[in-house]
Formats: C-alpha cells, sequence, structure tokens
C-alpha cells in the first residue's frame, strides 16, 4: 500500500467536495441572490413611407381574396402605404371604412390575400379562366397577407419588383403593434 499517494488522493478529493459545495461566511443567509436577464427591446418598425396611401378598387373578392387596382402609375410608396393601411385596419377591425369586409376577415379561414395591382389589364390573372392575360408570371405590385395556416394572426407586407424579387415591409413573425408614424 502506498500510502502518500493515499494521503494525496484523499486530500484531493476533501479540496474538491470544497469547492463543489462552497464556502459558507457568516453573512446574512437571507440575502437571496436574484440572478437578472437583460431587458429584450421589441424590434422597431420600419418606418413608413410619407406618402398618402394609393387610391384604390375593389377589382374582385372570393372566399379568400382581395384583388385591388392602383392607379397605373401608383408609386412604390403609394402602394406600401396602402399595405400599411390594410394592416392597421385590419387589426383595428376598421376594414369597413375602405369599403372591404371586416366579417370576411374577422372569419378568415385561415387567411385573406390582397393582391394589388397597378392598372387593371393583368388584375384578373391569379382567378380568370384561359390564359393569364400577362403572361405566365405574377403582375402584382404588391401582397398583404393576413392570417395563416399556423399562425392566426400571422401577417406580412410585400412590394414586387417584377417575378423573382420582393421587399418585406415588417418581420411576419413579430406581433402586430400600432404605431404612431401613420400616413398623411
Amino acid at each position: 500500500m502506498d500510502f502518500p499517494r493515499i494521503t494525496t488522493g484523499v486530500i484531493l478529493l476533501f479540496v474538491s467536495s470544497l469547492i463543489a459545495v462552497g464556502c459558507r461566511s457568516k453573512t446574512d443567509s437571507s440575502s437571496v441572490v436574484i440572478e437578472t436577464h437583460p431587458v429584450v427591446k421589441p424590434i422597431e418598425t420600419p418606418p413608413r413611407p410619407a406618402v398618402a396611401p394609393a387610391t384604390f378598387k375593389v377589382f374582385h373578392k372570393s372566399d379568400t381574396t382581395y384583388t385591388l387596382v392602383v392607379p397605373e402609375d401608383a408609386t412604390d410608396e403609394q402602394v406600401e402605404s396602402l399595405i400599411w393601411e390594410l394592416r392597421d385596419a385590419a387589426h383595428a377591425r376598421t376594414l369597413d371604412t375602405l369599403k372591404i369586409s371586416q366579417k370576411m376577415i374577422d372569419e378568415r379561414k385561415p387567411l385573406v390575400w390582397f393582391h394589388i395591382y397597378r392598372g387593371s389589364k393583368c388584375a384578373s390573372e391569379k382567378y380568370a379562366d384561359g390564359p393569364p392575360p400577362c403572361g405566365g408570371s405574377y403582375h402584382a405590385a404588391g401582397d398583404y397577407t393576413y392570417g395563416g395556416y399556423a399562425n392566426r394572426n400571422l401577417d406580412r407586407g410585400v412590394i414586387l419588383h417584377g417575378e423573382d424579387h420582393e421587399t418585406q415591409l415588417w418581420d411576419p413573425e413579430v406581433p402586430y403593434a400600432p404605431t404612431v408614424n401613420k400616413r398623411p
């Protein structure tokens, strides 16, 4: 039997148990250490365009879709303002003031799409029979989607720049919060 090795092992075991248990001091045992976490700030909503929303007409309506037509010369900023206006009204339950059925939005199964077109030439491409009037690609200027299969309150707004490019206007996973920077 090797006595110094056993003694060293016992000492190491004793020291490691002290470290594991911790040292106790004669301080007030009623004080509790509370672990704090950093405050997470909400994600800022991107600034809205400083222009009035484009005027629109309801071109077509189905159980899950509204096709809206804005003037052919409407700018991206005007279309974007319209998308923000639709979003605000959907959440505030005031779409009826825009001549859009709030009841349809409230009873969505499970979502409602708003397709926004510049002019009426291509506006029937998603539902008309026969070949699409403007060819096989999607020609909308913007889309607003309220609701979703996994998240009933999901909403998404995009400006469309051709067939394969879109600009997302806000993070659709962040819950809606009314903002103070409303349109002019």
